[in-house]
Order: structure tokens, then sequence, then C-alpha cells
């Protein structure tokens, strides 16, 4: 598998903006406190990271890697260039950040498991 740039960035800034509009959105609506939010923001994340992940149609998580790695290390250049102006640099010293990053960096391997529709075991190829 080829290295290809637009995955490598594209796909970095569309998983921070999805995360990133669905912090807002909850910001907004108060809908901040408790584990509810964390669990819905965490189920948005792995799941644009595993689209983002299934989207390299790789083959093994040697191909995938370096991509999360990079979406990773993208994550906290742009936070550190949205998010603290704002918030400030204590926003690194939130753990819940880390596990995001982490998220980011794992959640596209889960890419290489097969999806449900290749399990039920019939051929889709029907004449």
């Amino acid at each position: 598998m080829g290295f290809r740039l637009g995955p490598f960035f594209g796909w970095g800034i569309v998983i921070y903006a999805v995360i990133f509009l669905v912090w807002s959105a909850f910001s907004i609506y108060g809908f901040i406190d408790g584990w509810a939010p964390r669990i819905v923001g965490l189920a948005a994340l792995v799941c644009t990271a595993v689209i983002a992940g299934r989207s390299l149609r790789a083959t093994t998580w040697y191909d995938i890697i370096p991509y999360s790695l990079a979406w990773g290390a993208m994550m906290g250049v742009l936070d550190a260039i949205l998010s603290v102006p704002f918030i400030g640099w204590q926003i690194f010293l939130d753990w819940n950040v880390w596990f995001g990053y982490a998220i980011v960096v794992l959640a596209p391997l889960l890419a290489l498991y097969p999806r449900l529709d290749r399990l039920s075991g019939g051929s889709t190829n029907r004449v």
C-alpha cells in the first residue's frame, strides 16, 4: 500500500472537526455533565476513526499505524492552535484529552476486523 497525502491530512482534519463540532454542540446545549456526553463523544470519535481507517483499504496494522499516529499528533497540534487560546495550556493536563488521542491512534486499527456483513457466511454475489 503506497503512502497517500490526501487521507493523511484529510482524515486528521475530519476527525478533529467532527469531535470539535460534537463538543461545541454539547457545550451550547449544556450537555457536558456526567458520563452520557463522554460516552456519546467517545462513540463519535471511535466511529469517525474507524471510518477513516476503513477508507485506507489497508490489509495490515502496519499500513494503518503511520496514518493513525499522524492523526493523533494532528489532534494535539490542532488543540494547541484552536483550543489553547480559549482554554489555556491546562487542556493538556486533562486525562480525557490524552485518552482521546489514544483512541484516535488505536481505533482505526479496528478497521482490520471483519464487518458484520462478511460474518453472515452467505455470498452477496447472487444471480
